[in-house]
């Protein structure tokens, strides 16, 4: 059995798909790579939303907790009834 050989035609056909499958190949490979790290930054936005939710959910639940209102309380600068607020103007 008698093989023909490519013609010069063929052979440039065959390369120029080779480089457009290799140009293909490497740009899918770069989308990937881009896919996955924006991937991961939304698993950790993700993340850190449902600890925010969390805070927020047990804050709703200990509302009327006494240890809680007077702990944002003291975050909002008020005092208790006949405390002295000395406040540090040196810095």
């Amino acid at each position: 059995m008698q093989v023909k050989k490519a013609g010069f035609l063929t052979k440039i056909v065959v390369l120029a798909l080779l480089i457009y499958m290799a140009t293909s190949l490497l740009n899918l490979r770069a989308r990937l790579q881009n896919d996955l790290e924006e991937k991961n930054a939304l698993a950790s936005q993700v993340e850190q939303l449902t600890q925010e939710n969390t805070q927020l959910a047990d804050a709703i639940e200990n509302k009327d907790d006494p240890d809680v209102l007077e702990a944002v309380a003291r975050d909002k600068g008020f005092v208790k009834a006949g405390e002295k607020l000395f406040v540090d103007v040196a810095n």
